[in-house]
């Protein structure tokens, strides 16, 4: 059978309902995404560097998101109440991250959580920019000596990320995104102008410690 070369019109009460359909999917996308990334709690970190108070980094947590990582606080397997108190920034990675959490050793080596040693992965739909919180991974070594996050095993450890680049967000799908930074992003610089390090590897002495943390009332304007 021969093809016309008349071209049907499509009724414009079709186009219509395709752009209308479109619309609705886009934002119900994102709605969804908005929703998850509402602040619902907000915690502190009070930093010091070699022994001296150089300011607080305050933290908006996801929990619709991530509401196993962004849990209260407990026991871990240990028996030990989990908090990050005391503990150091172990890892810095100029241009990408500073890492800390770590409530067993303290070296960056170890973790724990209120489920155990480890967790599995929650939501990935959050994305990896500046300022972003989110959870550190067991990590494999590719033979072309990248590094690729190890599927639920979140622990106690995070990181907060220092810049916006292609690096950046190509941890998405690998990290679990439970919060942000709201303000103290001039901390977060302080920390990773020290330089890289990683206590893990090197056995070097903490340097930048969490003097105090602790949960804070949700003002209106965060919530």
């Amino acid at each position: 059978m021969a093809l016309s070369g008349r071209r049907r019109s499509v009724p414009l009460c079709l186009w219509l309902a395709l752009a209308a359909a479109t619309l609705t999917l886009t934002q119900a996308h994102e709605d969804t995404e908005a929703e998850l990334n509402k602040i619902t709690n907000k915690v502190f970190l009070d930093i010091q560097i070699d022994g001296k108070p150089v300011g607080r980094i305050l933290i908006g947590l996801n929990g619709k998101a991530a509401p196993r990582t962004t849990g209260e606080k407990g026991i871990g397997k240990h028996g030990e109440r989990l908090h990050y108190k005391g503990t150091f920034f172990t890892r810095v990675v100029t241009g990408f991250i500073i890492q800390g959490g770590d409530v067993v050793n303290n070296n960056g080596s170890g973790c724990d959580s209120i489920y155990g040693d480890k967790f599995a992965d929650e939501d990935f739909k959050l994305h990896h920019k500046l300022g972003v919180v989110s959870m550190v991974n067991e990590v494999n070594i590719l033979p072309d000596g990248q590094r690729k996050a190890v599927k639920d095993t979140n622990g106690s450890q995070f990181f907060i990320t220092v810049a916006d680049t292609p690096k950046t967000r190509g941890l998405d799908g690998q990290h679990v995104v439970f919060g942000r930074v709201i303000s103290g992003m001039d901390v977060v610089h302080k920390i990773e102008a020290l330089g890289n390090f990683n206590m893990a590897e090197t056995g070097q002495k903490g340097r930048v410690l969490i003097a105090n943390s602790g949960e804070l009332p949700m003002s209106d304007e965060l919530k």
